[in-house]
């Protein structure tokens, strides 16, 4: 039986912009905003004293004009030199000696306990141990920082190896690889990923021991001390500008790991 004369084909669709693009572009900031409002409401409404919050539009102000050229943007660099120098450290001493530790499981086993035990210990609990041995200066903040830091690059490295795709390890073995050629053709790459989650997590783990040793450890800059001595002399808007300076900068080394991770590590998950 023939088709019916009539039947017609169904228009083709135009070419439509995926729907929720925009809003999907807009989605990091909805989070921000939210803050912002309610945090004027609070003022504006009376439920906090403008002495001990002042308003957000204040805030951001103080902020822009002092990591402009004021004093702020002084301390800003400070702790961002003292937070990379830790962080170097860390990653320096930390990826290698997590690799060789992942590449020997009895190595590892025998000093995990120390790992774990210093890693679950408040790092702030360790700053008098740190002043008895490098006194009250730049070195304590750096070391203390370092120490902590290294700990979870260590750690993230280690389980790294430690877990590496057998498959992989044993097509090698199978291919006649030595030892030598299966730690550095296949465990090494296979701690990059890991060893990536960890230094993002050394990084701001060095951030905030740095602020804290800035706070009680006799400093005369950096942003710890300008949050403890605008607290101090109640110039609260300078102290929220810090924060906000702090939370930025971590924030955005955050994101600057992300980036390096997703560009040298592009295969992982592959």
């Amino acid at each position: 039986m023939s088709a019916a004369p009539w039947t017609v084909s169904a228009p083709s669709p135009t070419a439509a912009p995926p729907r929720g693009s925009h809003w999907g572009k807009a989605l990091p900031f909805i989070g921000p905003v939210v803050l912002f409002i309610v945090w004027d409401l609070a003022v504006r409404l009376g439920f906090i004293k403008a002495i001990l919050l002042p308003m957000p539009s204040d805030t951001i102000a103080t902020l822009i004009t002092g990591l402009a050229g004021g004093a702020l943007l002084t301390d800003f660099a400070v702790t961002v030199w003292r937070t990379l120098q830790a962080f170097l450290i860390a990653a320096v001493v930390g990826v290698p000696l997590g690799v060789l530790l992942g590449s020997n499981e009895k190595a590892y086993r025998s000093v995990e306990f120390l790992i774990d035990f210093f890693r679950s210990t408040p790092s702030s609990a360790l700053i008098p141990l740190f002043l008895m041995i490098f006194g009250v200066s730049d070195v304590n903040k750096v070391a203390i920082a370092a120490f902590g830091a290294m700990l979870i690059v260590v750690f993230n490295s280690a389980y790294g190896v430690m877990n590496a795709r057998k498959q992989r390890v044993m097509a090698a073995k199978v291919m006649g690889a030595s030892r030598w050629q299966i730690f550095r053709d296949v465990l090494v790459w296979e701690s990059l990923q890991p060893s990536f989650v960890g230094l993002r997590s050394a990084v701001s783990m060095a951030l905030v021991i740095v602020i804290v040793a800035e706070m009680f450890i006799g400093s005369d800059s950096g942003l710890g001390h300008r949050i403890i001595n605008s607290q101090q002399v109640m110039n609260v808007k300078d102290m929220y500008a810090s924060i906000l300076a702090a939370g930025a900068l971590g924030y955005a080394l955050n994101i600057l790991f992300l980036l390096a991770e997703r560009r040298i590590v592009h295969w992982s998950g592959r």
